[in-house]
């Protein structure tokens, strides 16, 4: 399998790129966003009035993007982002705060749905840079002000009153600085489905809301999240999506010592994280990374890697190959190495060297070798091991 990721540079309001991104997408996207034409479907005035009530400040720009559409009355109520069809995604998301604060996900979607476009715009006071989603949405991004924001499918199957989550991130990344005005306005901002938003800005400040339209938002500390919230709510999606297991790995992952922000990130590229269920919408697209202090943004692959700043975002087309090898084999040279000054460094044995820390720390020398020669036989992290310990842990 293979897809086209573009990295299009257009920091200004929107003009001539993101119109000529609008008039390549748009037959594919009302083909879906009719597809709810119903009676229950809002019409464009109350689609209007909604977006004047809960996101005042896009008006502006919601004007300036139907105008340079020519917008219909179809187009007039898509833009709004208000009550879109029914999405069901996947992912998982974590912050570390170790060597550097970063974000790190995987987005799982079908691939036959990716928009593929990682945007770099200006819409209004801010830079904003990230995964584009519905033409004006984002599911993973960051502002200029080091904010960064992801979401993860919330694993519930209500549909109810309220916007498309990519045109909620999109407004917390137009207007806020901090994660103290992204959690209060996502806690105004309704959501037509169950989505968990992790935010960080660059000062290491973290949450992660829990979005759903018939409950209230629930904020927590968790500087992660996959696809529950909570107890199991649909237990066929949950069994599908394994969201309990990459749940407990990443847990548990973060929990072991010494992990750097860039071993967590090639984390993301391996079982139980990464996925190959790619024609039954469980594939693992990509692995975005954001580095708020920096302000860098990474998408990784699992044998690709592409950097963009604000100050430097090139433009560029990209084709990657997929493959259903649930554990793909990472190419060294795609990352910097972590210390210059240790160029036998593998980035495997820190990892297993750490956990082997946390897990058998008081145990003899002879346990934690067993341990370990369990955790990395042949020299390669045993990803499924490793994950089966943690569900079902082996007395050391």
């Amino acid at each position: 399998m293979q897809l086209n990721f573009k990295t299009v540079s257009e920091p200004t309001i929107a003009g001539a790129k993101w119109k000529g991104l609008f008039d390549t997408y748009w037959a594919g996207y009302k083909t879906w966003f009719l597809s709810k034409d119903t009676v229950n479907t809002p019409d464009l005035k109350t689609s209007q009035d909604a977006l004047k009530k809960y996101m005042p400040k896009m008006w502006s720009t919601y004007e300036h993007l139907c105008a340079l559409t020519n917008a219909d009355p179809v187009k007039a109520r898509f833009l709004t982002g208000f009550q879109p069809p029914a999405y069901i995604s996947a992912c998982a998301q974590a912050i570390i705060k170790a060597d550097e604060i970063q974000l790190v996900r995987n987005y799982d979607y079908h691939p036959d749905l990716l928009e593929g476009t990682i945007l770099l715009s200006k819409w209004n006071d801010q830079k904003v840079m990230g995964t584009s989603d519905c033409l004006i949405g984002i599911v993973d991004g960051m502002n200029d002000s080091g904010l960064c924001v992801s979401l993860t499918f919330g694993g519930r199957k209500e549909v109810g009153y309220g916007f498309g989550i990519p045109f909620i991130l999109r407004y917390v990344l137009e207007f806020c600085k901090t994660t103290a005005q992204a959690v209060k306005e996502l806690k105004k901002i309704p959501s037509h489905m169950s989505y968990n938003v992790t935010v960080v800005d660059k000062k290491g400040a973290s949450k992660t809301v829990m979005l759903a339209p018939d409950k209230k938002p629930l904020v927590t500390n968790d500087a992660f999240a996959t696809n529950h919230q909570g107890e199991i709510d649909w237990p066929e999606n949950a069994q599908f999506n394994q969201t309990i297991k990459r749940y407990n790995f990443i847990k548990n992952y973060l929990k072991s010592k010494n992990i750097s922000a860039n071993e967590l990130a090639k984390a993301f590229l391996h079982y139980p994280l990464y996925n190959t269920k790619f024609t039954e919408g469980f594939g693992t697209l990509y692995t975005s990374v954001y580095q708020p202090e920096k302000l860098i943004m990474k998408v990784l692959w699992p044998n690709v890697a592409i950097e963009r700043s604000f100050d430097d975002f090139a433009e560029e087309n990209i084709l990657i190959n997929y493959s259903t090898i649930s554990q793909p084999v990472i190419s060294e040279n795609a990352w910097e190495p972590v210390t210059a000054e240790t160029p036998d460094y593998r980035w495997q044995d820190a990892v297993v060297d750490s956990l082997v820390k946390s897990m058998a720390e008081q145990k003899t020398k002879k346990k934690q070798k067993e341990l370990r020669d369990r955790l990395m036989p042949g020299g390669e992290i045993a990803w499924e091991v490793l994950v089966d310990y943690w569900n079902e842990p082996v007395k050391y």
